[in-house]
């Protein structure tokens, strides 16, 4: 019988921080090590994909999926979703690359077929769907940055060039970054190159847009 209820208190957590961090979240074993054994998490996990409440995404990894009333179905993982979730389980340290951080932001709508993300991790990739999720080992330039918010705009800007910082760009950017993180971003993103933390300036209504 304590068998049974410890399982099942495992469940009700498993599934209070499942249901806590939102449609979409991806997670491994790992984020519930707390809860109880390695052997105990895994039955739980495994309950709750029978019940449908989970999907697995790839070997390791599940999500809490997004359903579309619109369309009748799952939508597809959030990569950027997994990728975290994958980092959390191995302990890499990772980021965008500069075309992920632009899908990402929004600056582009077009899932690529290939999403990179630099890490001080070996080099993997897996296949999510018809996506290829690469991790390349990397020294981590932007990983002085305190806000995953900074790392995304100045990798973003950088792979976008100076010549293509358009107020269209802009305000596409400023419509994705929370206003109140403007005052933290700003100061986070000092450093950065000077046409880059103008475009930041920009973005935060630091400076006119003219």
């Amino acid at each position: 019988m304590a068998g049974i209820k410890s399982s099942q208190a495992i469940e009700y957590k498993a599934s209070l921080r499942i249901r806590g961090n939102g449609r979409g979240w991806a997670f491994s074993q790992r984020d519930f090590a707390r809860l109880g054994s390695r052997d105990a998490v895994d039955k739980t996990l495994q309950r709750l994909l029978r019940k449908g409440t989970i999907r697995r995404v790839i070997r390791g990894i599940y999500d809490y999926p997004i359903f579309s009333d619109l369309l009748n179905q799952q939508l597809s993982p959030d990569l950027d979703q997994v990728a975290q979730a994958l980092a959390r389980k191995f302990g890499w340290h990772i980021q965008p690359s500069g075309a992920a951080a632009q899908n990402l932001i929004g600056l582009t709508t077009q899932v690529p077929s290939r999403i990179v993300y630099l890490s001080d991790g070996p080099d993997r990739s897996y296949w999510v769907g018809k996506t290829k999720l690469v991790f390349e080992h990397t020294a981590l330039k932007e990983a002085g940055f305190k806000l995953r918010e900074s790392a995304l705009l100045v990798q973003a800007l950088k792979a976008l060039g100076s010549d293509w910082v358009t107020p269209g760009v802009i305000e596409k950017t400023r419509v994705w970054l929370d206003p109140n993180l403007h005052e933290k971003v700003l100061v986070d993103t000092k450093t950065a190159t000077g046409w880059v933390y103008k475009a930041i300036q920009q973005i935060c209504r630091e400076e006119s847009d003219g």
